[in-house]
């Protein structure tokens, strides 16, 4: 059997090839975007198992991220899990401390090490790697991005063609953008940043705009309350208790594009993933850009990893890894991404004729992966929903206005560290 358009040749595909029985693989899919993501798997998924004849891989959409992941745990404690998974790249940690995943590295050849894991750009493996492994493989994975509405600042006498380069711009250009009735109720708000779903992730955002980092690599850390990130949350609320360019209270992260769409709010923040969606469905032309930082660029980078699950014996894994290096290569990468919307991972999809042409048509697509030169790690550490809780729900009362920026995340800090203390 010739093997077309494969990254990587590997001894398993080898013996599959020479004739060895059947190999049958799992993996766990989070469908929690839309349609598009569910069907590009599919069918990059029956395309492998046509190149490879004897291989049944079989993808079960498994809901969002958080049911992806306790389906994932559920299933290692049960006895029945599957060899792989795509999931959070912040459940790196949660997964390690849980002994449910191996390492990559046992999988790859030493070229492979450095041609293909050694490939994926740094922002991206800085949510993968920890203590000199690899534990994760970029795939589904995005930044935040700004999105405006070139109408609405035609509308308001601003530069269609430009959107804010800083915070102190997207001020400004919010106030212009904020138009109310004659009862004097908002219509148009100048820009909406969700703070329900994935409050920190948007907000980590904020914090690197501000030079601040939430947490170091080694999952132990956090700095929630340091001078950088309350000047970040100080900054988030005042968009609405005093700039009054953003609606207040807490913005849902679901309807986010829907309130573009509708013109409900003239600058939107939401994901990368969100851009095949808004360029589907906005009904006027639209912009995208970096994330305006308080005092420089800066993003967090966001989205699922491939993990190789423990309980299955090696060929199966191997298996499973050798898929992943077919549908992380640059063509099956670039399919995906435009798909999808989500960040090609790798520099050498961006090179490809496919991806040239696509970009060439719609250069917004560059954005989020010319931003990842200023990316930042997600949020990542041991015991992760709980230490990211306690953030969510400090960044809500400073939001509501319950307590102050300040208040809010000592308390959170002070919650966090009890949390990790015996990860000391």
């Amino acid at each position: 059997m010739k093997l077309r358009n494969v990254f990587f040749a590997s001894s398993a595909l080898v013996a599959l090839a020479s004739g060895a029985s059947a190999l049958d693989l799992e993996f766990y899919f989070p469908v929690a975007v839309g349609g598009a993501a569910a069907d590009t798997i599919q069918s990059l998924t029956e395309e492998y198992m046509s190149l490879n004849e004897g291989v049944n891989i079989e993808a079960i959409y498994t809901g969002s991220y958080a049911d992806t992941t306790t389906k994932a745990i559920t299933a290692v404690r049960g006895g029945n899990a599957p060899q792989l998974i795509i999931s959070l790249s912040t459940d790196m940690f949660t997964f390690i401390d849980e002994d449910m995943i191996v390492a990559w590295d046992d999988f790859v050849t030493e070229d492979e090490q450095k041609d293909w894991i050694g490939g994926f750009y740094s922002a991206f493996m800085a949510n993968s790697q920890t203590e000199g492994k690899t534990w994760g493989i970029p795939f589904q994975r995005s930044t935040p991005v700004l999105y405006w509405n070139k109408e609405a600042f035609a509308a308001a006498g601003l530069n269609p063609d430009q959107g804010p380069a800083n915070w102190a711009e997207m001020v400004e250009m919010g106030k212009a953008l904020t138009v109310k009735d004659d009862a004097g109720n908002v219509t148009q708000w100048g820009v909406h940043i969700p703070s329900s779903g994935f409050p920190s992730w948007l907000w980590t955002g904020v914090v690197a705009g501000n030079a601040g980092k939430l947490a170091d690599q080694s999952g132990t850390k956090v700095s929630f309350n340091s001078d950088e990130a309350v000047g970040a949350l100080e900054a988030l609320v005042a968009l609405s208790t005093t700039d009054e360019v953003m609606a207040p209270g807490i913005l849902d992260w679901g309807g986010t594009p829907k309130a573009f769409f509708d013109g409900q709010a003239a600058m939107i923040w939401t994901t990368t993933g969100n851009l095949t969606n808004v360029r589907t469905n906005a009904p006027f032309d639209f912009g995208v850009g970096f994330l305006p930082g308080l005092t420089q660029n800066g993003a967090p980078t966001g989205g699922g990893n491939f993990y190789l699950i423990k309980g299955s014996d090696q060929a199966e894994l191997q298996g499973a890894a050798d898929f992943v290096k077919w549908v992380t290569a640059p063509e099956q990468a670039a399919k995906w991404t435009i798909a999808t919307g989500y960040v090609a991972p790798r520099p050498d999809v961006w090179e490809t004729e496919t991806m040239k042409a696509y970009t060439a048509d719609f250069p917004q697509a560059l954005v989020a992966r010319d931003q990842l030169e200023f990316a930042v790690p997600e949020l990542s550490t041991f015991e992760g929903p709980k230490v990211t809780q306690t953030l969510n729900s400090a960044l809500e009362s400073a939001i509501t206005g319950q307590a102050s920026p300040r208040d809010a995340l000592d308390g959170a800090q002070a919650a966090a560290e009890a949390i990790l203390k015996p990860y000391f």
